[in-house]
């Protein structure tokens, strides 16, 4: 082999066990409230998670505490169960997104700081004006589904949208071409009591 290749091929093995990913998933649930965000932004899907899994078993968003009201909202580890039991028509579209294995631990790291007190991490409902005037705006601890996740990702070096992050909106991440759809459907193919199919319906999305 030569040289020049064998090097070009072995910094291409060092680099992929030095990436990892993280996962986004978009939310489409029934509602008042998500029928006028989903108005708002025009399309179907109205909120957001970051998760470590594409199984979402431990996934993050700033959004309802309690899936049943939506005036109860901050920043929460996301149960599946209840939202299924709340919204057994719940839709989701999981995207892969490439990082490093660093970046990785970095935010995930960030996500259980703030997971630890979470009670001081609030949704801001007055900020909502400010998206629609395309004026940024923020108050300490207070977050959209959307500008949470912004934030942090660039904080850790992955800029999703050029916008200030108190203004990007689901829709920005859903126009982010870097990242790959690897499943779309109902909740439920996803919470299912058998792990190997749930595996086998994630992965022919791949």
């Amino acid at each position: 082999m030569d040289t020049g290749l064998r090097k070009r091929f072995i910094n291409s093995n060092e680099e992929e066990k030095m990436m990892d990913h993280i996962y986004i998933a978009f939310v489409d649930t029934p509602g008042f409230f998500a029928a006028l965000i989903r108005k708002f932004l025009k399309q179907r899907y109205v909120h957001v998670v970051i998760a470590a899994d594409a199984m979402l078993t431990e996934a993050y968003s700033v959004g309802r505490r309690i899936p049943a009201i939506p005036f109860f909202s901050g920043f929460e580890r996301e149960d599946k169960n209840k939202i299924l039991h709340t919204f057994p028509t719940a839709f989701y579209r999981i995207c892969e997104l490439s990082c490093t294995k660093q970046q990785k631990q970095e935010i995930m790291e960030r996500l259980h700081t703030d997971w630890r007190k979470r009670f001081h991490i609030h949704y801001a409902v007055i900020g909502l004006p400010f998206i629609v005037m395309g004026i940024p705006f923020y108050l300490k601890n207070q977050y959209t589904c959307s500008s949470y996740i912004a934030r942090l990702l660039q904080e850790k070096g992955i800029c999703v949208s050029e916008k200030h992050f108190s203004l990007v909106t689901p829709k920005d991440f859903f126009r982010y071409k870097k990242m790959r759809m690897i499943f779309e459907g109902e909740l439920s193919e996803i919470t299912s009591e058998c792990p190997q199919c749930v595996l086998e319906s994630v992965s022919a999305y791949e």
